[in-house]
């Protein structure tokens, strides 16, 4: 039998959030192979992010933030429970999301947001200019596919460089407190008013 690695064992315990003894278990169980023993527990449904996909967030705030009262922000962050919502993390999580609204101006939460006709006039103009540029025609719905990708992640929230930590992104933030809090926490929407602007 494998010997079972304890950095395995973390990994495991990290993604299905179970305990050290059962992700050390599913690893005897399987020989010591990662691949098969997280296989094993999504069969059983053990993992996390299963686990708090079927449960809705309906608790959470409405977090404010303004800065020097130019610029305002109101936005709502769900979890699944009062408890959490009143947890310091996620109070501060809503705290720095509010922030990074402010000073980034994302249009959406999410890529899934984008209305539909807006993203297919954008990608007529790619389509247009990237023709206009002579780029091969069997590759052009990859070049106006990357570069759709590339314009709306920089108006969508979650995609955005997190302003405190540029290397992750604000997605990636919020999926952090997911795993620290044990929640399912979702950004649900938010509005950004900035002094002299006309919507």
């Amino acid at each position: 039998m494998s010997e079972v690695k304890i950095e395995d064992v973390k990994r495991l315990k990290a993604l299905t959030g179970v305990g050290l003894t059962d992700a050390k278990k599913a690893l005897e169980d399987a020989d010591g192979d990662f691949d098969a023993a997280l296989k094993e527990m999504r069969k059983k449904g053990l993992t996390k992010a299963e686990k708090r996909g079927e449960r809705e967030a309906r608790a959470g705030v409405i977090g404010t933030y303004n800065h020097d009262g130019r610029i305002g922000v109101l936005i709502e962050v769900n979890c699944e429970t009062d408890f959490v919502a009143r947890n310091e993390i996620f109070q501060n999580l809503v705290k720095d999301l509010a922030m990074h609204i402010a000073a980034s101006a994302p249009e959406f939460v999410s890529t899934d947001d984008v209305p539909a006709d807006e993203r297919e006039h954008v990608s007529k103009e790619f389509t247009e200019k990237a023709k206009g540029e002579g780029k091969p025609a069997d590759m052009l719905e990859k070049i106006v596919q990357g570069q759709l990708d590339k314009h709306f992640g920089e108006k969508c929230l979650l995609n955005q460089p997190f302003i405190k930590n540029p290397d992750q992104t604000v997605g990636d933030y919020v999926k952090e407190h997911n795993a620290k809090l044990g929640e399912n926490i979702v950004v649900r929407r938010f509005a950004r008013m900035a002094l002299g602007e006309v919507a």
